[in-house]
Order: C-alpha cells, then structure tokens, then sequence
C-alpha cells in the first residue's frame, strides 16, 4: 500500500520506471486531444470544482488516463471527499503516477503525473481516510471511466486459512487475500487482532468477475463451507476475531445479504448469527498469512482442518470449481 512516506521518496529521489512510455510533441497532442483536455492535462491547468460528473459516480470500474488508455484507479479506491473534484485513495500500482514538487501560486503541492505519457491529473493529500489516509485529487477530464465486471467481496468465516482456501478453488475468483475487517484501528497486526481489543475479523477480500460467478452465489459457498450459527467460534478457534461476517459494499449488497441470510436459514436448524456490516476498510494480513494452504499443505492443520472443508466443498460444489489445472 503506497503512503504519504513512499510519495516523498518518488518526489524527493526520482520516480519508478513506468510499465511503458507513449511520447508525442506537442503539435501530436494538440490532432489527439480537445482543447479543454489539452489544457488541463499538457499546460497542468485545472477544471473548475464539480465540474465533472465522475465526482458522483461510484459504480464499479476502472479510470483510465484519457490522454494515453493507461489504466490508473480502481472504483473501488474511489470516495467522496467533498472537493469539487473525483478523488481516490490508492492508484493501481505504484509505477503508474510520477510525483513532482509543485510550488505554484505560493503554495506547496505534490502533483500527481500519469508516469507513462507525463500527462498532469492533479495532486495528492495526506488527509484521505484510512488506511492509507491518501487523497489523490484528479481532474475529471484527465481520466475515463471504463466499465468493469470484476468486483470484490469481503467476508471472514473462522480462520482466513480456510476461507482463502476454499475460496481460490471457486470458478470466478480472481485473487483472495487474507485480512483484517470489521473493527477499530488501522493496519492491526496478527496478533493485536488475536488479542482481541482491536474487534477486526480474520477476513479474505476476494476480487471476482461477476459475468463468471455472482454475489449471491460467493454467499452461499460461504455459508454452507463454515458454521455461521456459531457465535465467535469455528471449531477449536474461539474469540472475536474467528465470527462468522459479510462486509456489503453497497445499497444493493446489503439487500443481497438479507436475501440470501434468510435462504440459508432454512438449511439449519440453528439460528445464522452471521453478522452483515457496512465495508470500511481491509488490512491486508503479514505475508506469511498469505496462501497459506497452497504452500503449507502437509502442516498439521492444513491436513487435520483445511483438507477436509475442502473435500466436502468440492463434492457440494462441484459445478463452482475451477477446472483442474
């Protein structure tokens, strides 16, 4: 996760090479750009505040350099910040912005440059929310918003172990990363959250394609593949941190939630105690968290736990799997 430290660095010591580079003079920009977006993005101009509608929209997607097609920011970064102009918290990867001092109109600024065709997008904060506290304010009109059906889904079930598990065997799923959600501070360690006072959840944030698989459907593998009647306990784990959660995203998620929460009811005699709670924010966990079944497979727990959730998912679901490779 890039932070307001690593921005200095890239500002102060030189910014990191590009993935690739599109030059063009002047004159060539002036055949490929309307005026306003030549003005903006080639003479570092500004637009004025509101001006774009990308400032109220929040559907999933990605945002483009309008000047060359680079992807650069995620919907999923992108917030409200009450500005004027659309703003995000983190951008793709950290070799796509370049970063320079700006010490125009006696202020001092660090302005944000797309690192593959030096086109200006604006300038980033330090006062964004959590966890990176990043506020890149962009020009509407130096981005494109690009339609995208991959979206994410954050849920925690017992260990992340397991749930990462099950859940990169799910055709669909693109990434699973193992975390920490659903409670106060940012950037827990594993053990502060074992502790217990921090109130986050071991949770996996998975990055799906929904034209593969939907919602609904992630729901349901989640809650037939632990005990979500189990209050903060899944098998020999006990404590807060092990409680069965869905983080919704949005309006229509949490509507989900309700639905597929009361469908699933109907298969257990016991009351679902799952708790379904608005997404703040993820951290992601210390590496060695990270796929840990796929490259610890013959540890005890993997053997003893893991292996047989997964027996049972792949006989239960088997028309969800992803093909043996």
């Amino acid at each position: 996760m890039l932070r307001w430290l690593d921005i200095l660095k890239y500002a102060n010591n030189g910014n990191p090479e590009p993935p690739s580079r599109v030059e063009r003079s002047a004159e060539e920009w002036k055949e490929v750009l309307d005026e306003e977006t030549y003005r903006i993005t080639r003479e570092k101009g500004t637009e004025k505040p509101y001006a774009s509608e990308m400032c109220s929209l929040f559907e999933a997607g990605r945002y483009e350099c309008s000047s060359c097609g680079t992807a650069l920011f995620d919907a999923e970064e992108k917030f409200d910040s009450g500005s004027g102009w659309p703003s995000f918290t983190q951008p793709l990867s950290n070799d796509l912005i370049a970063y320079h001092k700006d010490r125009g109109h006696g202020m001092y600024r660090i302005e944000t440059i797309c690192n593959v065709c030096d086109a200006h997008l604006g300038h980033v904060f330090q006062d964004g929310p959590e966890p990176s506290f990043l506020r890149f304010c962009i020009n509407g009109i130096a981005l494109k918003k690009v339609e995208s059906d991959l979206r994410k889904l954050t849920i925690g079930g017992g260990c992340f172990w397991c749930t990462e598990a099950i859940f990169e065997s799910v055709k669909g799923v693109l990434e699973v990363e193992s975390g920490y959600a659903g409670g106060r501070g940012a950037n827990p360690t594993y053990r502060e959250v074992s502790s217990g006072l921090t109130g986050h959840a071991e949770v996996v944030n998975i990055t799906y394609d929904k034209s593969e698989i939907s919602f609904e459907d992630l729901l349901r593998i989640h809650l037939s593949t632990h005990n979500p009647t189990t209050i903060n306990k899944q098998g020999a784990d006990r404590g807060t941190q092990y409680r069965s959660i869905i983080l919704f995203r949005n309006a229509e998620e949490q509507s989900a939630g309700i639905k597929i929460l009361g469908e699933m009811q109907e298969l257990f005699e016991d009351m679902i105690v799952t708790e379904l709670k608005a997404f703040e924010s993820f951290f992601l966990a210390e590496p060695y968290h990270q796929d840990y079944y796929g490259s610890n497979p013959e540890k005890p727990y993997c053997q003893r736990v893991i292996e047989p959730k997964l027996v049972k998912f792949r006989k239960t679901f088997e028309t969800k799997m992803k093909a043996s490779k």
